[in-house]
């Protein structure tokens, strides 16, 4: 693309978009004709190419969505797209014309999830048919220019065996995960954006016996653990209208009517957290999910930030989650931007009936691993 005449490729757009007819190398070369232009093989096929990738599929993105290792697309703008394939951000050598172009793609790529974006609604998040989590904002809410933000599903369900290969479970590390999982153990996966929490929750889901029954509550379907008995329920933003949201604490309702063997929440980020905590006291052992949090100590204040917005006093918030959560393992990213599991903690009530999360054991990026004074307590929860 970078080396076509950027005049040629758009004045065969204005051709083709005057009269009706599919795209293809025919009406490219007749439109080429029309315009006076050159018309040879290779021009012909690459002019047709440009115009293909500009409205099927995610563009001149397109290739770096399919690059093996992939997990997320970032375009800031026409001159800025960047990738992260597991080792941490980089910028790519992908350039748009200018911000127009970045807008078609944008609002194309909305449209297929049935979401509308323009001036009045310039920033949608969807998720396409193939999975792709979509977000974009339009210039010029957004700067350097519109940006687009693709989050890549996994082709496949990476096992705890692939996670430990590739460095990010050590062995001691995944001998107490299996633990925790074979022993029923309610958990939160928390970290930051982009540190693997999903994976690696999809990974200890596999681990799950295959006579159990998983039911998934997410805001956006990205689990897809290796199990034989897994049902998804996905939340539904309104519509253009704003008519027909389903929340996610809707959803997680509904789920308890499902008889699930293991409650799952992709991902605690609102209300829900009050019927998840409420399930985990209720019965539901094995519950698990994830949670956006800086450090597995952060853990007790955002679910109680959390809780308090859906109308949860502290005190009850706090004591619901002493008795509903048994574990927290956290994970991160080192500074080489490999995702590793940094620790595992377990909640502790204090003397004035707030809940902490004390260290039961520590894994460092260089696999070192560190017993805290929690372990022992973590021990008798594994039994």
């Amino acid at each position: 693309m970078a080396d076509l005449d950027v005049g040629l490729v758009d004045d065969v757009r204005e051709r083709l978009a005057a009269t009706p007819g599919d795209l293809s190398p025919h009406r490219v070369a007749e439109a080429m004709r029309a315009a006076g232009r050159p018309v040879g093989d290779a021009t012909v096929l690459a002019v047709h190419d440009a115009l293909r990738r500009d409205v099927l599929g995610s563009g001149p993105l397109e290739p770096l969505l399919r690059r093996t290792g992939v997990t997320d697309v970032l375009v800031n703008g026409p001159d800025q797209v960047w990738i992260d394939d597991g080792e941490g951000l980089r910028l790519t050598s992908v350039r748009f014309r200018d911000d127009a172009a970045v807008r078609r793609l944008a609002q194309r790529l909305a449209s297929t999830g049935g979401r509308r974006l323009d001036d009045a609604t310039p920033y949608a998040d969807v998720r396409l048919p193939d999975g792709t989590r979509f977000h974009a904002v339009l210039a010029p809410t957004a700067r350097p220019g519109t940006t687009i933000s693709l989050r890549v599903p996994s082709a496949r369900a990476f096992s705890l065996d692939d996670l430990a290969a590739a460095g990010s479970v050590s062995p001691e590390c995944g001998e107490v995960l299996r633990a925790i999982v074979g022993s029923r153990l309610a958990f939160l996966i928390s970290g930051g954006t982009g540190s693997g929490k999903t994976t690696l929750l999809a990974a200890l889901l596999g681990l799950v016996d295959p006579t159990e029954r998983l039911v998934l509550v997410e805001d956006a379907s990205e689990l897809r653990p290796a199990h034989p008995h897994v049902l998804g329920l996905e939340a539904r933003p309104p519509n253009i209208e704003g008519a027909g949201e389903i929340t996610m604490h809707t959803l997680v309702r509904q789920a308890l009517r499902m008889r699930p063997d293991r409650l799952v929440v992709g991902e605690v980020r609102g209300a829900e957290v009050v019927d998840m905590l409420a399930a985990l006291n209720t019965g539901h052992a094995g519950g698990c999910g994830t949670l956006h949090a800086n450090s597995a100590s952060d853990v007790p204040a955002r679910i109680e930030a959390l809780a308090a917005a859906a109308g949860l006093p502290r005190a009850a918030a706090h004591s619901q989650l002493a008795s509903a959560l048994d574990a927290v393992i956290h994970v991160a990213r080192a500074s080489d931007g490999r995702r590793h599991v940094s620790q595992v903690g377990v909640p502790v009530r204090t003397e004035s009936g707030t809940v902490t999360i004390a260290t039961a054991v520590a894994f460092g990026s260089d696999g070192r691993t560190t017993r805290g004074p929690a372990s022992v307590l973590l021990a008798e929860r594994i039994g």
